[in-house]
């Protein structure tokens, strides 16, 4: 028979084992909670429900990827989101591309004042992105401009004759699939790729005009593809001041009514991993997790494929 000191014992025992699960289960619910938190974004996307400043940093080859238009989206509705400073370093991208972010600021832009900062380069359709800004700022040494298109396509028909190699091809029209890497481009082929060029041009430099307030004779001036110094471009007009991110937040204070003392939060695009393809994201992740990310090996660079508004191509 059991005696009352054993079962007091035994209740104590049951007593600590349940303390023990509902504090596991609370350290899980913590654990999942910051795990979110930090899926999307860090502490600091609590911050993001509060009024403050969006940056927004638009980096490298402009694509006019799928997050990075999400992301906009996801600003333009927020009401915590009072202005948004748009970080600027690049050389451009693919015309399309440039065009889709173009259209996202500027729908972005009917809410909220958008100011952007240009940093080492903002060239081409890094200057299309900075023109759906209601002000520019860059660097005096900013490299910006390249206002044009470019379409390029290798010819290997000579290499080919060397190795001896003859590509024959049946197709439904005499410009289809043209200009061919293949054979010589012919007179025709070379006026149909102008006139595609030309048109996007026309929508670039009409773009310059319209929001850089420039009469459209002196664009075409300037769109002979060079680029421009920020300092160089302030005499131009196709920016408006010389500075950083200081001078956009004090735009923003003078011409806007944002308050300088709101607080400037990062905003980055959701980029979930892909695990499938080459695995390049699967080891990218595990070296993030032990701290060697910068080492990890990736696609080698975005597609050139279509017409490009970018400074260097090979870029």
């Amino acid at each position: 028979m059991i005696s009352e000191a054993e079962l007091i014992a035994d209740r104590r025992k049951l007593k600590r084992k349940v303390t023990f699960w509902r504090v596991a289960a609370a350290a899980l619910v913590v654990a999942g909670v910051l795990a979110a938190a930090g899926a999307g974004g860090g502490f600091q996307s609590f911050e993001k429900y509060k009024d403050h400043v969006a940056r927004v940093s638009i980096t490298g080859f402009i694509s006019g990827d799928q997050p990075t238009l999400d992301l906009l989206e996801e600003i333009d509705k927020s009401d915590a989101v009072k202005a948004v400073i748009l970080r600027i370093d690049s050389p451009g991208g693919s015309t399309a591309g440039s065009e889709a972010l173009y259209e996202a600021l500027i729908k972005a832009g009917k809410k909220k004042p958008i100011v952007a900062v240009m940093d080492t380069v903002a060239a081409s359709g890094g200057y299309i992105t900075a023109i759906a800004a209601d002000h520019i700022v860059a660097r005096g040494n900013t490299i910006t401009g390249s206002i044009g298109v470019i379409f390029q396509f290798p010819e290997i028909s000579k290499l080919l004759d060397t190795l001896g190699v003859k590509m024959e091809e049946i197709k439904s029209g005499e410009l289809k699939a043209e200009p061919n890497p293949y054979k010589p481009v012919t007179e025709k082929a070379r006026a149909a790729a102008n006139v595609m060029v030309q048109d996007s041009f026309a929508w670039f430099t009409g773009l310059v005009a319209e929001r850089r307030k420039i009469p459209l004779p002196q664009v075409l001036l300037l769109s002979d593809g060079r680029v421009y110094t920020g300092r160089q471009a302030v005499k131009e007009k196709l920016i408006d001041e010389i500075g950083g991110e200081e001078k956009a937040t004090a735009w923003l204070s003078s011409e806007k009514n944002v308050s300088e003392d709101l607080p400037i939060l990062d905003w980055q695009p959701k980029r979930p991993e892909n695990l499938t393809g080459l695995g390049f994201s699967l080891l990218h992740a595990i070296m993030n997790g032990v701290g060697l990310g910068q080492f990890a090996p990736g696609p080698d660079r975005p597609k050139l494929d279509g017409m490009l508004a970018v400074w260097h191509p090979d870029l």
